[in-house]
């Protein structure tokens, strides 16, 4: 996918890295709304957000004093704007809306000397342009710089839950950082810290963290998927977003299978997120409104889903049987199947949102099928997905 602007595509490497960096002199994001975009998460049933600190390019995005590259800096015009820590800003409003936090960061960082050595061609991938066994005093100083600024941004931030480290490639054996070290020494300041070394297998990838897909049934351990709402993880002008049925259907099947829905939203140069993106949210909270106790504080229940109905339950042995429609346009069915062994426990059976009670119907070959009333299918209780609660007769 290109995203490049078409003046950059015949630059060549040294050329297109100088233009790009020079970016700073017009990034100014003067209608950056941190309280609005936290009233907004909070609105749609968001519960943690991960505010992005560092990406690959080594563009900082918190007032560091490792670096001149970042939002502060005198090159950058927004550095004049008493809200240009946007870290800072972030993280205080989304933590004022009752919502957990997290930093991202990626371990690589391209604009470093120490990582992208300016006598090398830059590197191909996320990796150092280098051999840090050849250059160990190199590569010393770029782990110091690293250390730092992760120290940085776990003291000066306020609480933090997660650090979800980005840019895999800086791993044992060849970029060491020593991963155990920094983790420990994040959790000196951040006690109970998650830790998310992606993509690198071990004990500091507290979770995994399958991007841009959902996997095909429940595991055994936790997890979250981390998808962009649109096409893409920056801001895309024009972008093709996921349809709000896209988004609820994939929460309700993540969760059954045993994760976490991290949804990527990426703003525009302004500071403005586009449109559709409020209208997505908007829609996400209204069906978590009704059907957020079939999502929230829930385990997945065996055998977790069966064709378009998926499993999830609560510590006091209430199920829920969440129905997804086929498509956007799918009505709700005349009827579904569940298997018996939930059924058999309920002593109560409802639709969330609909007044009249559910009866469990014929029993055949372990499955029972629940017709819904014709009041429901005329007037549904929401839409993308409906949930049935069984109440179970050892509830307290």
């Amino acid at each position: 996918m290109e995203l490049a602007p078409p003046e950059y595509t015949t630059l060549d490497d040294r050329a297109y890295v100088k233009a790009y960096e020079n970016l700073i002199t017009t990034f100014n994001p003067t209608q950056f709304s941190p309280d609005g975009w936290a009233a907004t998460a909070r609105k749609a049933g968001v519960k943690y957000v991960m505010v992005m600190a560092k990406h690959h390019d080594g563009f900082c995005m918190w007032d560091t004093p490792t670096t001149d590259y970042k939002i502060t800096s005198q090159r950058c015009p927004f550095q004049t704007n008493p809200r240009a820590d946007t870290i800072k800003e972030m993280s205080a409003a989304f933590r004022r809306q009752g919502l957990s936090t997290g930093i991202y960061f990626s371990k690589a960082d391209w604009h470093s000397t120490n990582y992208w050595s300016l006598d090398l061609p830059p590197g191909s991938g996320q990796g150092p342009n280098f051999n840090p066994h050849e250059r160990p005093g190199q590569w010393k100083q770029f782990k110091e710089f690293t250390w730092k600024q992760v120290e940085e941004l776990m003291t000066g931030y306020g609480p933090q839950d997660v650090l979800w480290l980005d840019g895999g490639a800086v791993r044992p054996p060849d970029a060491d950082i020593d991963m155990n070290g920094m983790a420990a020494m994040a959790r000196t300041h951040q006690p109970g810290l998650i830790v998310v070394d992606r993509t690198v297998r071990g004990v500091n990838e507290n979770y995994i963290t399958p991007e841009g897909e959902i996997p095909e049934h429940y595991l055994p351990y936790p997890w979250e998927t981390c998808m962009t709402m649109g096409t893409a993880w920056p801001y895309k002008p024009n972008d093709q977003f996921k349809s709000a049925g896209t988004l609820i259907r994939n929460l309700c099947r993540i969760v059954a299978r045993n994760g976490n829905y991290l949804i990527g939203i990426g703003p525009d140069g302004n500071g403005q997120f586009d449109p559709t993106v409020y209208v997505r949210l908007k829609a996400m909270g209204t069906w978590l409104k009704l059907n957020g106790e079939a999502i929230y504080d829930t385990r997945p229940v065996a055998p977790y889903e069966r064709g378009d109905c998926v499993f999830t339950g609560k510590r006091d042995g209430t199920i829920y049987a969440i129905v997804l429609a086929k498509d956007d346009r799918a009505a709700m069915p005349e009827k579904i199947v569940i298997p018996a062994e939930l059924t058999a426990k309920a002593d109560k059976i409802t639709l969330l949102g609909f007044a009249g009670g559910l009866s469990a119907g014929e029993t055949q070959n372990g499955q029972t099928t629940m017709v819904f009333p014709d009041a429901a299918r005329a007037k549904p209780p929401c839409a993308h997905a409906w949930v049935i609660k069984l109440t179970t007769r050892n509830t307290p």
